[in-house]
């Protein structure tokens, strides 16, 4: 699809992936203190854990997940607007190419979650994070990230 929708932790996940094959680690990135226990090695010299290089990953599933949820709003928001005046019978060539482009979309919707969730707990694991049981780990991930991971400004 050709619109795309605003990651909120886009330049934290630009800032992350540029520094994070670099030493000090952590130049210029600004974090929590519990995001820092993650990402960072505690002593002297400073260097990253094997949980900042899952975090890369985890991010852009997130950003894959959202993108993808925008994108089968988008397609069904289309197929309503045209479906509502179309004629009872066999569907116009228009409104089958508008259903197709909804699967489609709902397909990478499953991909892309599926994708979070192999990410997730990759992070999880490497960070050494306990996820509470009885809770999605795509739920708590993205509650974690939420409340962890710094927003860019609007």
């Amino acid at each position: 699809m050709a619109e795309t929708m605003h990651f909120p932790y886009e330049s934290f996940l630009d800032l992350l992936m540029q520094s994070v094959d670099r030493e000090p680690a952590g130049a210029g990135i600004v974090a929590s203190p519990l995001l820092a226990g993650v990402l960072f090695t505690s002593g002297e010299p400073r260097g990253w854990t094997p949980a900042a290089a899952s975090l890369v990953p985890l991010l852009k599933a997130r950003r894959a997940t959202l993108q993808a949820a925008f994108d089968t709003t988008l397609a069904a928001d289309e197929l309503r607007r045209y479906q509502k005046f179309a004629k009872p019978g066999k569907p116009s060539a228009h409104i089958v190419q508008l259903r197709q482009k909804q699967a489609s979309a709902r397909q990478a919707t499953s991909i892309a979650r599926q994708s979070l969730i192999k990410a997730a707990t990759a992070f999880v694991r490497d960070a050494g994070i306990d996820a509470p049981e009885r809770t999605p780990i795509d739920e708590f991930i993205i509650a974690w990230i939420d409340a962890h991971v710094p927003r860019d400004d609007p």
